[in-house]
């Protein structure tokens, strides 16, 4: 697979990675399998998808355990990304960013994921009450410590931080400016797909121009991008898709022109070519930067997924995207 670079490092990963999410959280709690997932971790592994990424929260827990298994035998093989910062509770996540708690979840996630080093530890949300210098200063001395080799950042959410009129990462960018003057950031990892480019905007900009790595978050619009999903079908009260504005039957009916559209660019490149794959390439087509972390808990889609690396998007291919209709339905 087509190999890409975070930070100044030059850390090397390949394009399209794997978020490892939906094997323990987020997503129909029903289908969850370890060892369905356990196979699809070591499929992704074989294809080049080496950036594995996870969170303590991810469960919570749950995700770096299930890692841990295949880090144990292929510790060499994959690039480790999780990510400290939230704290689950029981109808709620709240942020710490105290450095002392910063330091104690680094352990533990290390022991959880059966490793000496972590590759790149990503803090998941700044804490309001914790300046968020003191929060990246831990972190930063957990490199110096030899725990974690790179530090990133994920954006913020379309609510947090966002002022009237501001564009949506407007807050992460306010973020980037001082975190960075404590320890270059390595990665950002944002949303990014055919129907949520705003981090094009701006984002990206600020990634390019420094040599830091831009992290595609959601890549598929969380499965909708995929064509597998059937508008009106419903989802499981654990999935966080049956609570979001764009999946409700009449959105998802509403945004099938955008599905549409891949499938048609699908079809000019071979009859084995998905619309996945497309909207995989289309984000890998954005720049040098970009990594893909499409999220799964199946091997078939692992095999999938790993495959778009090696589909190019002819110009024809990218205007004909632009000129799909934007997504409906608010995503906040």
């Amino acid at each position: 697979m087509e190999r890409r670079t975070i930070g100044a490092g030059a850390l090397g990963v390949g394009a399209v990675g794997l978020g490892c999410m939906p094997m323990s959280w987020a997503y129909s709690g029903s289908r969850q399998r370890g060892e369905a997932s356990v196979r699809a971790v070591h499929r992704a592994l074989d294809l080049g998808s080496t950036l594995l990424d996870t969170a303590d929260m991810y469960g919570p827990f749950t995700n770096e355990l299930l890692l841990g298994r295949v880090l144990k035998e292929r510790r060499a093989d994959a690039f480790v990304s999780t990510k400290v910062g939230l704290l689950v509770g029981e109808q709620h996540i709240v942020a710490n960013g105290r450095p002392g708690y910063v330091k104690r979840a680094c352990d533990a996630s290390l022991r959880r994921l059966q490793t000496d080093v972590i590759d790149l530890y990503q803090l998941h949300r700044a804490d309001p009450e914790v300046p968020v210098e003191e929060t990246w200063g831990a972190m930063a001395e957990l490199v110096r410590a030899g725990k974690v080799r790179a530090l990133g950042l994920c954006a913020m959410g379309a609510r947090g931080g966002r002022r009237s009129g501001a564009g949506l990462h407007d807050g992460t960018l306010r973020q980037l400016q001082r975190v960075q003057q404590v320890f270059p950031v390595a990665a950002v990892e944002a949303e990014l797909s055919v129907w949520s480019p705003e981090a094009l905007r701006a984002l990206l900009p600020w990634c390019e121009a420094r040599g830091v790595g831009l992290l595609a978050a959601m890549p598929l619009g969380n499965g909708f991008l995929s064509g597998t999903l059937t508008p009106g079908e419903g989802f499981e009260r654990d999935d966080i898709r049956a609570r979001h504005p764009r999946f409700t039957a009449e959105m998802m009916a509403a945004n099938q022109p955008i599905v549409a559209g891949l499938r048609r660019i699908a079809r000019r490149h071979g009859e084995q070519v998905t619309p996945a794959q497309v909207a995989l390439a289309w984000v890998l087509a954005q720049g040098r930067h970009v990594i893909a972390l499409p999220g799964t808990k199946q091997e078939r889609w692992a095999v999938e997924n790993a495959a778009a690396a090696e589909l190019r998007l002819t110009e024809a291919d990218l205007a004909e995207v632009s000129r799909l209709p934007a997504a409906q339905g608010s995503w906040d």
